[in-house]
C-alpha cells in the first residue's frame, strides 16, 4: 500500500507540474551595456547572432558562429556575445566589414567596458565561439612574447609594435610573464 501512495504522489506532482502553462515566446530582458555597445557598432539593420552563456549546447555554438562567419562574409552587420564568470565578450560586425571585439569584465559598479577594432580576422575557437582575439590572448594585452605564427594580424593598424591593441591599451616595456597558476 506504501509504494502505490508514493508511485500515486509522484504520478500526481508529474502531472500537475506537467499542466502548468508554459509560454513559448522567450522572456525579453533589457539590453545591457554589452548588447547596446554590440548593436552601436554593427550599425541598423544587424542581425542577432546570439547571446550564449559558456555552457550553451554545441548546436547553440554552431549555429550562432554560422551566423555571424556567414554575415561577416557577406559584409551584413551582425553581432554576437557570451556570457562567461566574470566577464561578457562578443564581436560586432559592420556593413563595411569593419570588425569589433567588445569586453565587460567584473559586475556591479566595478564593471568596466572595453570596445575597439578587432585584433585580427574573425574565426571560430576551439571551444565553438567566435572571436577576434589572437589565440591565447583573450585580446586585453596581446604582447610580442606570445606572436601566434599564422595568424594575420594587420600591422599596420597599431602603433605598437605590429601587435593590434583592441581597447587601447599599450604594450607592457619589457618580457610578458605568465600569470601564476591556479591550484
Amino acid at each position: 500500500m506504501n509504494k502505490a501512495l508514493v508511485v500515486g504522489v509522484m504520478a500526481a506532482t508529474c502531472l500537475a507540474g506537467c499542466n502548468k502553462t508554459k509560454s513559448s515566446a522567450p522572456v525579453a530582458k533589457p539590453d545591457d551595456a554589452v548588447q547596446l555597445k554590440l548593436k552601436q557598432l554593427a550599425g541598423s539593420g544587424a542581425t542577432d547572432c546570439g547571446r550564449l552563456d559558456v555552457r550553451a549546447a554545441d548546436p547553440q555554438l554552431t549555429g550562432a558562429s554560422s551566423c555571424a562567419t556567414k554575415a561577416a562574409d557577406g559584409k551584413h552587420p551582425f553581432y554576437v556575445a557570451y556570457d562567461m564568470p566574470g566577464m561578457s565578450t562578443g564581436v560586432a560586425g559592420s556593413s563595411d566589414g569593419k570588425l569589433f571585439a567588445v569586453e565587460l569584465q567584473g559586475g556591479g559598479t566595478g564593471a568596466q567596458l572595453q570596445s575597439g577594432p578587432c585584433p585580427a580576422e574573425l574565426r571560430v575557437a576551439k571551444s565553438g565561439r567566435v572571436t577576434c582575439f589572437i589565440p591565447g590572448t583573450m585580446g586585453l594585452n596581446p604582447s610580442a612574447a606570445d606572436p601566434h605564427s599564422g595568424v594575420q594580424v594587420n600591422p599596420g593598424a597599431s602603433p605598437h609594435g605590429g601587435i593590434p591593441q583592441p581597447f587601447g591599451t599599450a604594450p607592457s616595456s619589457g618580457p610578458t610573464k605568465a600569470p601564476p597558476k591556479s591550484k
